[in-house]
């Protein structure tokens, strides 16, 4: 059903925000979606074990989006059938002093998927063209030589860290890492109507935070960025994904549909052929274990 429908959501050209759809439903309802992802999640789960078994692959799933865009959720529901060794998840917060001790992309690197894994990144390396951008004075915090103000973080400073960031993924998928990017596309309106559920939900308002207020008056700002930071990396070895997020039951469904599209264009990911002499001795190995005495 969703297959060929998943390559409108793939940045293949420059986009504009304002004119990418915020909400899909594929004419299904809540309950259909919800058996959709069910079944399309247990393939997924069935993929990570051959991925697994195989051992020359990793899979990095980077999940961008505005704050209550449903980051948490999806991750919780898509990757519900993976053996739980088999993904990691990082959620990346504000740097801590001995990630300020080194370069922005330091954290990152050290938490990518080892081969036979999936790495799922909560907010990603691109909150440093992101939240940084929209914030330059915490630019300042990392100590970057010739940096001495938010006046010295120009145009070219971005574009440098573009760069920076397009060599990091060419680099990691040249060695064997399948990278997926999803922007969860959420309108403004949504995101009220989410922020006053969490007010009104007392056991949700630990979720809310007086900042998500201030945070929300960029809005335009934070879509600028998110634009741009999108035009500049979306690449064939590491594309973007925009993901309509009002319906969240769509959204993880949208994720889940092209993680299985595009994997399984990995013809190669496969289990290992038994050894020779293991094959030739499985009714062997068989019979004593099934006439095994205590």
């Amino acid at each position: 059903m969703y297959g060929p429908k998943m390559t409108q959501f793939r940045v293949d050209k420059e986009i504009e925000l304002s004119k990418c759809p915020t909400h899909v439903d594929f004419g299904r309802s809540e309950k259909e979606l919800k058996k959709d992802l069910k079944k399309i999640r247990v393939e997924l789960g069935e993929f990570q074990d051959t991925l697994y078994a195989h051992g020359k692959y990793s899979v990095l799933i980077c999940l961008q989006g505005m704050d209550t865009a449903g980051k948490d959720s999806l991750i919780r529901e898509v990757f519900k059938d993976f053996n739980a060794r088999g993904v990691v998840v990082h959620s990346f917060k504000v740097p801590t002093a001995l990630e300020r001790g080194h370069d922005y992309l330091w954290r990152h690197y050290i938490a990518l998927p080892a081969k036979g894994k999936f790495g799922v990144f909560n907010r990603t390396h691109y909150e440093n063209v992101l939240v940084t951008r929209v914030h330059p004075e915490y630019i300042l915090g990392e100590h970057i030589p010739g940096i001495h103000s938010v006046a010295d973080i120009d145009q070219e400073f971005w574009d440098k860290r573009f760069d920076q960031i397009n060599n990091f993924e060419r680099h990691i998928a040249e060695n064997g890492t399948i990278i997926f990017k999803f922007f969860l596309h959420l309108s403004k309106e949504e995101q009220r109507l989410r922020l006053l559920r969490r007010l009104a939900l007392q056991r949700k308002n630990w979720k809310f935070s007086p900042s998500d207020l201030e945070e929300r008056k960029l809005w335009k700002k934070y879509q600028h960025c998110y634009e741009d930071a999108i035009n500049e990396t979306s690449k064939p070895h590491a594309p973007w994904y925009i993901v309509p997020a009002d319906n969240k039951k769509a959204a993880r469904v949208v994720v889940a549909s092209v993680l299985l599209e595009e994997l399984k264009k990995y013809k190669d990911i496969k289990e290992p052929d038994l050894d020779d002499k293991i094959k030739a001795n499985l009714a062997l190995y068989k019979n004593e274990l099934e006439n095994e005495k205590e």
